[in-house]
C-alpha cells in the first residue's frame, strides 16, 4: 500500500502532463517513509462527465486518493497527506496560474480485515537489489 488514484477533468488533457503528475504522486509517496516501494500503485483516471462550481467549462480539477493500509497513526498520516498535497500543489502551480482549477487529496485507510491482496513484487525488488550489489 498505498494504492494512489489521480483523477483529473478530461478538460485538461492539453494542458496537463498526466504522466509527469503521476510520477510526482508516486514519488511524493514514497518520500514519506511510510510506504514500501513494492506496495506502492499509482494511476491516473480521466473524467469525462464533470461539472464544477458554476459549470465554467474551463473549471478542472485533480484530485488524488491514497488508499493506504490499516495501522499508520494519524499524526503519520496527516504528515503523509501534508507531503504529497504539497508536491502535487507545486507539480501544478503553472496551471493555476494560468486558469481556474481545484485541488484535494483524501487519505483513505482500508479495512484492516476486509482488505485482501497478493503480491510478489516486494520479493522481486529484494531480488534485484541483491543481484544489483
Amino acid at each position: 500500500m498505498p494504492h494512489l488514484f489521480v483523477e483529473y477533468s478530461g478538460n485538461l488533457d492539453a494542458v496537463l502532463d498526466v504522466d509527469a503528475l503521476v510520477t510526482t504522486v508516486h514519488e511524493a509517496a514514497l518520500a514519506t517513509g511510510l510506504f514500501p516501494v513494492g506496495g506502492t500503485r499509482t494511476r491516473a483516471v480521466r473524467r469525462e462527465r464533470y461539472r464544477i462550481a458554476d459549470g465554467d467549462p474551463d473549471n478542472g480539477f485533480v484530485h488524488v486518493v491514497a488508499r493506504i493500509g490499516h495501522g499508520r497513526t494519524e499524526a503519520q498520516r496527516k504528515s503523509a497527506g501534508e507531503q504529497m498535497f504539497a508536491a502535487v500543489s507545486t507539480h501544478l502551480d503553472p496551471l493555476f496560474a494560468t486558469r481556474p482549477l481545484a485541488l484535494s487529496l483524501e487519505i483513505q485507510e482500508l479495512d484492516p480485515v476486509l482488505n485482501f491482496k497478493r503480491n510478489n513484487l516486494h520479493e522481486r525488488l529484494a531480488a534485484k537489489r541483491g543481484s544489483a550489489a
